[in-house]
This record gives C-alpha cells, sequence and structure tokens, in this order.
C-alpha cells in the first residue's frame, strides 16, 4: 500500500498499492461494514492523491497507469461515484476540452472537492520531462547572470524544484463534467474560496525584480469560475486580499493611506470602511517600509459584517461602509487590553451573532493575559472572564462538550496542560510534565520601564534567580533583539542552541536584562545604542549589579547590534555576537542563499533599516558599519560564522575576525562545517554551547581562562575536544552552582 484515504464518516477506505506483480498495482476503495472491495483501476502505473468530499460520497484520484509503458507518461484524473460497481472514470486528461496544449493533470497538486460537492479542484502542468539521451552533451556548469532576468540566478536555483513541480489550478464542474483552466503563467496564483463562484487569483510576474530591493507586489483578480475569466481589481498591491467567505466581497487593507477596504463582486464597487472612524488600524512600525494592519477576525455568516482590529479594541463594520461600531466599547484602548476573537472551533467559517464569542485578552501593560467575551447582538461592554499573569495557550474545546484544554505558563512555570468549562471558574492542572524543575535553581522574570536617550519610555524583562538577595552584586547579562517584551511569560527549558539559555545562566548566579529596542530610519546601530545603554544604566542604578561584570549576546540582527555597540561603549566586559553584519556595504550587495534573494531589499525596507541604497546614503551605510570604528574597540569579542549561513554572508564574520586579529584585539571565531544561520546539529550545539558559557563565565564569574582562549585550536585538532562529559548526569539530583544552593 503507497496511500490511503478515509471518508469523514469512516464508511469507506481508499487506497493505492504498487507491487512487482503488475496485475496487482491499482487504486481501490473497502467498505468497512463488510469488507467488500471494489477496484477503481488497475494495471502497471502509479496511482496517487485520493481525495473524497466532504459527504464522503465522491472521490478521486490520479494515474500515469494509461500511458504507463509510454517514455513519457503523464497523470490523468480519475472520478468515482462512492459505492458504486463500476469502476472509476476518467474526467481530465491532456485531450480534455478546455486543457490548453502542453499541459497535463500535475502529480503535484491534490485534487479536492469544493465543499459542496460540485466542483473538483486538481493543478496542471507541463508533461513530465523525457530521459536524457545518454549521448547528450553534458551540460556546461555556468551561470549566465542577465540585467533582464526577472529573479537573480541564486533564487532561480533555490526555487528550480518548486518550478518543475508547478501546477496550475484548474477546476471540472462535477455536474456537466466541464473543464475549466484557472491558472496560467502570467496569473500563476488562484485560490479558491467558499463561494462555488468565484476564486481570488494573484499574479507577480511584472514585478519579480522588484523583489530584490522591495517587497512582493501583485496584480489582483477575481475570476468567474465557470469561465475562467479574470478581472484584474487591484494592480502592483503590496498587501495582502482575501475573499469574503461568501465570495461577495474582496477585503484588502491600503497601506499608503492606513485604510481598509472593500471590493463588492457584483458590481466592482468600492468602500473605504474605517476612514470616519476614530482609531488606528495600522500597525506602528519603525522599519522603512509601509506597516501592515492590525488585522481581521473574520466575518459573520452571509458576509453580513466583517470584525477588524485597531491596537486594542475590535470594529464590526458593515462591507458597504455603511455602518460599524466597536464591539468592544472602547474598553481596550481605556484600560490598555488587546482584545482578539479567539475561535474554539477549527470548522468554524464565520463568527457566530447568535450567543457571545470568546476574546483572548493581553493586558498591554503587565503582559498579562486572559480572557473576555461580549455579545455581537447585544451593546454591553465585554465582560472579563479571567485574567492571570501567566500565557494562555493552545486553547481548544471540545466538540460535544462545554469543556476547553489550554496551557499555562510563566518564566518559572512549564507550560502544563490544564481543563475547564468556557466559564473558566474552575480550572484545574491535569498534567505534570517537568517535576524534576523543583530540584533547580530557576528565577523570576518581571517586567521593568526605562526612558531611552531619546526620552521614548520603553520596557525590558529582568530575570532574577530564585535566591536573589538585593544586598548582593550580580553580574548582568544582556540579550537584545528588538522588542522582546512580549515573551515575559515565555517558559524556556535548559538547553543548548545557539544563543545563550536564560534559565541556565540565571541558575548560575547572573541577573539578565532583555530590553525593547526602538528605531529610527537611517540610524538602526545609533537606534540600539540609545536603548541598550539607558537600559543597562537604569538596572545598575538599581544597586545590585556589578557595573564591572556586564556582558551581552545576541545573535544575527542582535549580533549586528553588539558588534556596532561596542565601538561607542566600553561598558562590557566581554560579548557574543553571532552571525553579525559588520559592513553594511558590501552586505547590501549580498546574497541570503537560504531563498537566493539579494539581501538590498532588507537595508532599504526592511530590518537593517537605512531606508535607500549605499549610493543615495552612503554616509548612513559607513556611519552604522562597525567595521569603519573598529579601532574603538577595548572589548573581548566572541562570533559564530557558519560556512553555510544562508541569511547572513559568513564573510562578514570573517572581515570582522581579520580586522580585529589585524589589530590585535581580543577575538574568537567559530565557524561550525555545513550549518547555516543556526546551529541544527545536536553535537554541534552542545559543543558551542559550552565554549559559549565558558567564555562568559570567564569574563562575567571570575571563571579561569579556558585553554582555547589562550592557545586556539589547530586545524589538524579541530572539533577534537569532547565535551560530552559536560551532559551527563552527576551523581546527586542537585548539584552546587556558583550562586550557591541548588542549580
Amino acid at each position: 500500500m503507497t496511500e490511503y484515504e478515509w471518508n469523514k464518516a469512516g464508511a469507506w477506505l481508499a487506497y493505492a498499492t504498487s507491487s512487482t506483480d503488475a496485475a496487482k498495482d491499482g487504486a481501490f476503495a473497502r467498505r468497512t461494514t463488510d469488507g467488500a472491495v471494489r477496484a477503481l483501476q488497475t494495471g502497471r502505473g502509479h496511482y496517487k492523491n485520493l481525495a473524497f468530499d466532504d459527504a464522503g460520497q465522491q472521490l478521486a484520484f490520479e494515474s500515469d497507469q494509461a500511458d504507463y509503458a509510454q517514455a513519457v507518461s503523464p497523470y490523468r484524473l480519475y472520478y468515482w461515484r462512492v459505492g458504486a460497481e463500476a469502476p472509476a472514470t476518467e474526467l481530465v486528461s491532456a485531450s480534455t476540452a478546455g486543457v490548453a496544449k502542453g499541459l497535463v493533470v500535475s502529480e503535484y497538486a491534490e485534487p479536492r472537492f469544493s465543499k459542496d460537492g460540485a466542483l473538483l479542484y486538481l493543478g496542471t502542468g507541463p508533461p513530465p520531462s523525457a530521459p536524457r539521451d545518454p549521448n547528450a552533451p553534458e551540460p556546461v556548469g555556468v551561470d549566465l547572470w542577465n540585467y533582464h532576468d526577472p529573479l537573480l540566478q541564486p533564487m532561480q536555483k533555490v526555487r528550480a524544484q518548486q518550478e518543475r513541480e508547478r501546477t496550475y489550478r484548474a477546476v471540472v464542474h462535477l455536474a456537466d463534467k466541464r473543464f475549466v483552466q484557472l491558472a496560467t503563467p502570467d496569473l500563476p496564483a488562484v485560490t479558491p474560496g467558499e463561494d462555488p463562484s468565484r476564486a481570488l487569483g494573484e499574479s507577480d510576474v511584472s514585478y519579480r525584480q522588484e523583489l530584490s530591493w522591495d517587497q512582493t507586489y501583485n496584480d489582483v483578480y477575481l475570476l468567474d469560475l465557470k469561465t475562467g475569466q479574470p478581472k484584474k481589481v487591484l494592480e502592483h498591491w503590496g498587501g495582502s486580499a482575501t475573499l469574503s467567505p461568501g465570495g461577495k466581497y474582496l477585503l484588502y487593507f491600503d497601506e499608503k493611506n492606513s485604510q481598509w477596504f472593500t471590493y463588492r463582486s457584483a458590481d466592482g464597487a468600492r468602500a473605504n470602511l474605517t476612514e470616519k472612524l476614530n482609531a488606528r488600524f495600522q500597525q506602528e512600525d519603525n522599519r522603512p517600509e509601509d506597516p501592515g494592519p492590525y488585522g481581521a477576525a473574520g466575518w459573520t455568516a452571509d458576509d453580513r459584517t466583517v470584525l477588524l482590529y485597531d491596537k486594542y479594541d475590535i470594529w464590526e463594520i458593515k462591507p458597504d461602509g455603511t455602518g460599524a461600531r466597536m464591539i468592544t466599547g472602547g474598553e481596550g484602548k481605556t484600560q490598555q487590553l488587546v482584545f482578539r476573537y479567539r475561535s474554539l472551533d477549527p470548522e468554524e467559517r464565520t463568527i457566530p451573532s447568535n450567543k457571545p464569542i470568546l476574546l483572548a485578552t493581553t493586558d498591554d501593560r503587565t503582559r498579562a493575559t486572559g480572557f473576555y467575551r461580549v455579545n455581537l447582538a447585544g451593546s454591553a461592554a465585554p465582560e472579563k472572564i479571567v485574567m492571570l499573569d501567566k500565557a494562555f495557550a493552545n486553547a481548544l474545546k471540545a466538540k460535544d462538550a462545554d469543556t476547553v484544554v489550554f496551557t499555562l505558563s510563566r518564566f518559572e512555570e512549564f507550560p502544563d496542560l490544564w481543563v475547564s468549562d468556557t466559564s473558566f471558574r474552575d480550572m484545574k492542572k491535569v498534567s505534570n510534565a517537568n517535576p524534576q524543575q523543583a530540584d533547580f535553581v530557576w528565577g523570576r522574570s518581571e517586567l521593568i520601564d526605562y526612558v531611552n536617550a531619546d526620552g521614548r519610555k520603553l520596557r525590558a524583562i529582568l530575570t532574577k534567580p530564585e535566591n536573589f538577595d538585593p544586598s548582593k552584586k550580580y553580574p548582568l547579562m544582556v540579550y537584545i533583539y528588538e522588542e522582546l517584551t512580549q515573551g515575559l511569560h515565555g517558559y524556556t527549558a535548559p538547553n543548548v542552541g545557539t544563543s545563550i539559555n536564560v534559565p541556565r545562566y540565571v541558575s548560575n548566579g547572573y541577573v539578565l536584562l532583555r530590553p525593547d529596542i526602538v528605531y529610527e530610519t537611517g540610524y538602526p546601530g545609533q537606534s540600539a545604542e540609545k536603548c541598550v545603554i539607558p537600559a543597562i544604566n537604569t538596572v545598575v542604578a538599581m544597586g545590585f549589579i556589578d557595573p564591572k561584570r556586564i556582558g551581552i549576546q545576541g545573535h544575527s540582527w542582535g549580533g549586528y547590534q553588539i558588534t556596532y555597540l561596542i565601538t561607542r561603549t566600553n561598558m562590557f566586559a566581554a560579548v557574543e555576537a553571532g552571525a553579525a553584519v559588520s559592513d553594511m556595504v558590501s552586505a547590501y550587495g549580498g546574497i541570503r542563499w537560504g531563498t537566493g534573494m539579494s539581501r538590498a531589499f532588507q537595508y532599504e525596507k526592511s530590518q537593517s533599516r537605512i531606508g535607500a541604497p549605499p549610493w543615495d546614503a552612503p554616509l548612513q551605510f559607513i556611519e552604522n558599519s562597525p567595521i569603519f570604528w573598529i579601532k574603538k574597540i577595548q572589548t573581548p569579542y566572541l562570533t559564530i560564522a557558519n560556512d553555510e549561513d544562508d541569511a547572513v554572508p559568513w564573510y562578514q564574520g570573517i572581515e570582522f575576525f581579520t580586522a580585529m586579529r589585524r589589530l590585535g584585539k581580543e577575538a574568537y571565531m567559530f565557524s561550525f562545517n555545513g550549518e547555516k544561520h543556526g546551529l541544527r546539529e545536536r553535537d554541534h550545539q552542545k559543543y558551542w554551547t559550552v565554549h559559549l558559557d565558558e567564555f562568559f563565565d570567564h569574563f562575567l564569574l571570575g571563571k579561569p581562562r579556558s585553554a582555547w582562549m589562550d592557545k586556539g585550536v589547530p586545524y589538524l585538532e579541530r572539533g577534537t575536544r569532547d565535551v560530552t562529559p559536560l551532559f551527563k548526569k552527576k551523581g546527586a539530583a542537585v548539584t552546587t552552582s556558583s550562586s550557591g544552593g541548588k542549580s
């Protein structure tokens, strides 16, 4: 058996077989009540992509059996009415009316039925390639980069398999067996909704070059499923667009003017839904690109209304723009509570308006989470059900009972399973998956406020050891990326990896700081400096930090910021800056090898936040590139730059390390062979974690220097150190850490 599929009721099992005996190849269906088997199609070939409709009364599958004896054997689509005595019938092949010349049924797209069972969607594509002539000359191993290319050669290489398996969506109207091609090479992406009359189409074909320095743009279409005829609705569109469940409206957010719009399918009428509302629906973002919306909760039945989010509250709006109301009554903004609709039914397609709905809620001031409820049919303010200084997650309701299962966590509390009814009044913990944590010194996290150098009020997570004594002086470890305080109640298990493990450091006597960072376009390095240093100074002023024992660690974007910071301050006793860009000028023209994309977009529109190319903003590129200011560095520097990094060019690490070495400055670089942006192999994670911890423990805890720091490791001896004994259980369940007590 190579594949099988049950219908929803479990009454029929469809399966495909493959055997050395050609007579046993085929697609079959077995009735579970009596074991009766129907042979749907048999004979030497491949059978795959079995699919039942929702009612379990229709079955589709694909096979190349009809042409299997030929050099090229394209697939065909077959159809069977469940329970019929007759075998399956051929529904679509290359000769079917409506199938374009040069296209066949594609094995790479699974057929699926529409919800009502009236339509069957499939994919078409080029026929399989003929076997290569063994006498043909081998292709020359060369890539030609042409400035006309829509996509750069590396991106074409990354997408090569995707292109080989490219499919174009089509549909069969089952009532009259009529085939309609929907997607084409010029309109490659077509997404049907639940509406049986139309689908959404998107084409980036005209804008693929812009992807290198800007973002993805599409022309957006509505397609008539009866004819396949597309109608262009949006041009050069950078945002998202979605069909309402009933297909009556296209919903989209215009990032340029910060408004939500609808397009009515019946007559093309457009409506601005939000221009008259006293609320901001666009996110606050500090990247050069136009930020997107806070989002949409969904639609009510029959496309009557759509629910949209502002920063805190939820609005119910008529899709023609004639009416709107805030269903949360402004309680979100008043109390700084972020309300978001939470469905507990995975099969729900629209938001119910005849009963209370559940709102997942986050207190923006404290990061407490919980649930409120509100009734769309009424006008009362949201009712609080439960709010805790913990993180609720993974809530799911039983299908036929008033029982909800979910997880609760804090920094020091493992996310065990809990159950309750939907009132959340009687919550019961039903798992204890991490009892061994009680044997270890852990810690507690809290939010602190600080003011950055521009006078902006920001926050940070401060994590202290479980046995914290405010009269002592502790080393401070800082971890940075961008905004991190949303992770206040996130639980992290002790583990190895690419970055520091927070519980390990806190358990070993460190205080740990994770500040939020905000940015000004054109000045990413300076922005980090304006936030990180004031955050550290705020904690030092509390009196329990030794200012001579401060370290900082970050990876990727965090690594870049740290590399910049040590050209501006000597406050750190040691730093680790992983996979860090050091020269924005050369990095701008590099490739993200994981996607094959040019890195230019990062600097012009995204995370690196310059907002322009180097020829338009040369000073910003130089000012924000640590390599140009390396002579100022007086801080011991550790980095990791893996030789197959698929996000940040590893030669950025090489450039910076060799410059540090040229200047005689203390620097160490680890490069794991075959690893990408983050370590994946467990042995590599262990090896790196041991050395990372030894580095910081020496400079911040005063432990002896490790031999690798003074002598290095010769190439012929690389990787021979065995760190596995350090990960074996010691005799006692509890060991003594440098901070005293449990560890």
